[in-house]
């Protein structure tokens, strides 16, 4: 409890009137009384922070509370009111007043006030409310920032809830899924979580001690503008932001820092394309389409407006990739489909030389899998699908011969099951998520059916695997296919590689994958992190659709250059 021995006269006050009949009585105090202390309120009814936060008062009382300003959340959507702090406690006491309307009153961090108001708790939140009366004693300097460092400090959270804080350290994006709808990004000490599945971890991994949500200072949905965002309209996974200070506070099942000051960032540029090829090397490219269906409403596209801008996004991509074969990955079933996609490629560069792979047989699936190649390019030499019941699409694999000579090889378009839709029973998720069998057991006719197919061939040219095998580098697929001896054309080290980012973790998809002879003949790969890391708000179907090949899916495409 704080001892009050003077106040400022009630001449140098002014009362404002706010909203829902209430007063705000705030002082004017001149230079010479800068210093002065609150006026004494009723004894029995001074409340300290850590009184109230502790749930020694009872709700919906009227209390008097005390405490030094630490941040002011004012203006369009924001929280609407104030945070006090009192650092006469270890560690200090921090608790929210709701004010709205006052913004006004031209209250700034390190005012201390007196405040008369009701003590309530708001989703469980503790916070006062319905305000009778404020008054500024003093203006002076914001109080204690207490600094934290993740995941050393993550216990303490708890105890610094609507503390000012500050991490000395520097926390990296690792999902942006919620930027647009509630203005909140996800960040982790130590650089972006990996899934477990890249590293045989399997199983829920301990990273949320690493972990913090960075909120724009408001609860509402669709912020305009959407906070956070870099010159480019994007604030990508990936980037950083060092000495970050704000509010902790926990709300919605996660602690998070309402920021006092803009953060700085750093990092998360948009790479450029890949460079084009040289005209003696074939570039292999496999994109997931995520759902290029031309019937709108069923998949994809909504409407003829957001197939507009699908086909835009995916056709950019496309032409970034400037690619002699493409295994694609979630066409529509359907032969319009396939003919529309060979027409689009065909256009990105007035040519009329991709020519579509026919598929013997697409399945009854909803999606295919497919192959469009360059026919000045390369020659096709033949083609075969797998049709044995184990896969939902079955695959498809052509076999090329370079126009200006070379070896044959072949390229087979591989969609495995997906990781969702998990039953009750049987096949559920023991770590590497659902239908892990079912993809193992793909793998295995995968592999079998390769050689099968080679043995067929004369010289039993090399085999490229191409495409979303919706399994992570170490799960128990990529195992098959490792002891089959298909390695990681693109990537040598699976601990860096990704595609794909899920609930803040990323991780590796889709793949090119061959024997080691074919590995000596790549002369460069990469991934084009065009989707993964991009907000979903810029998608075809996004709430604010961005131009350019960014999010023109889930995945992530990659690309392999062979001599």
């Amino acid at each position: 409890m704080h001892r009050l021995l003077h106040h400022a006269p009630r001449s140098a006050r002014r009362v404002l009137t706010g909203t829902a009949g209430l007063f705000l009585l705030l002082a004017l105090v001149p230079a010479a009384t800068a210093a002065a202390d609150c006026p004494a309120p009723p004894l029995d009814r001074l409340a300290s922070l850590s009184e109230l936060r502790s749930g020694a008062v009872d709700e919906d009382r009227r209390v008097v509370a005390e405490g030094t300003i630490s941040g002011v959340f004012y203006g369009d959507d924001a929280l609407g009111g104030f945070y006090l702090q009192d650092d006469a406690t270890t560690p200090p006491t921090g608790l929210f007043v709701y004010a709205p309307g006052k913004d006004d009153a031209d209250l700034r961090p390190g005012d201390h006030v007196q405040i008369r108001g009701r003590f309530g708790r708001h989703h469980g939140r503790p916070q006062l409310s319905r305000l009778q009366e404020l008054e500024r004693c003093r203006r002076g300097e914001p109080p204690q920032t207490v600094t934290l460092h993740l995941p050393d400090d993550a216990a303490r959270l708890q105890d610094l809830e609507d503390v000012r804080v500050r991490f000395d350290q520097t926390l990296t994006v690792i999902a942006n899924r919620e930027l647009a709808r509630y203005g909140s990004l996800d960040l982790a000490a130590g650089g972006r979580l990996r899934h477990p599945g890249q590293s045989g971890a399997f199983g829920e991994p301990d990273d949320h001690d690493r972990r913090i949500v960075l909120d724009d200072g408001s609860y509402r949905a669709n912020p305009d503008p959407v906070p956070f965002l870099d010159g480019q309209g994007t604030r990508r996974t990936g980037s950083r932001v060092t000495d970050l200070t704000g509010i902790l506070t926990h709300a919605f099942g996660a602690h998070r820092v309402h920021p006092v000051a803009p953060p700085e960032w750093e990092g998360g540029e948009r790479p450029e394309p890949p460079p084009a090829p040289a005209d003696d090397v074939l570039r292999i490219a496999t994109a997931n389409l995520e759902n290029d269906f031309v019937t709108p409403g069923e998949r994809g596209a909504r409407n003829a407006a957001e197939r507009d801008r699908q086909v835009a996004k995916l056709d950019a991509v496309l032409d970034g990739l400037a690619m002699d074969i493409l295994a694609f990955i979630e066409l529509e079933n359907r032969s319009a489909a396939g003919r529309e996609l060979r027409q689009r490629v065909d256009a990105l560069d007035d040519a009329t030389t991709m020519q579509k792979l026919a598929h013997p047989d697409s399945g009854s699936d909803a999606i295919q899998v497919g192959l469009l190649y360059d026919r000045e390019r390369v020659e096709r030499l033949g083609s075969a699908a797998d049709n044995d019941p184990v896969h939902h699409r079955p695959p498809l694999l052509g076999w090329f011969r370079p126009r200006d000579g070379g070896e044959p090889f072949g390229v087979v378009a591989v969609h495995f099951k997906s990781r969702t839709g998990c039953p009750e029973h049987g096949d559920i998720d023991r770590g590497q998520g659902c239908w892990n069998e079912r993809r193992t057991e793909q793998a295995h006719q995968l592999v079998e059916w390769i050689a099968e197919q080679r043995a067929a061939q004369p010289g039993e040219p090399p085999v490229i695997i191409a495409g979303d095998l919706n399994g992570y580098a170490a799960e128990d697929p990529l195992t098959v296919l490792r002891e089959a001896g298909k390695q990681d054309l693109v990537h040598e080290e699976p601990a860096t590689a990704y595609t794909y980012v899920f609930r803040g973790r990323t991780g590796q998809l889709d793949y090119l994958l061959g024997p080691r002879p074919l590995a000596g003949r790549v002369i460069a790969a990469d991934t084009w992190a065009v989707n993964a890391d991009e907000p979903v708000f810029l998608g075809f179907d996004g709430d604010r659709p961005g131009e350019g090949p960014w999010r023109a899916s889930d995945h992530d495409p990659v690309w392999l250059d062979l001599r």
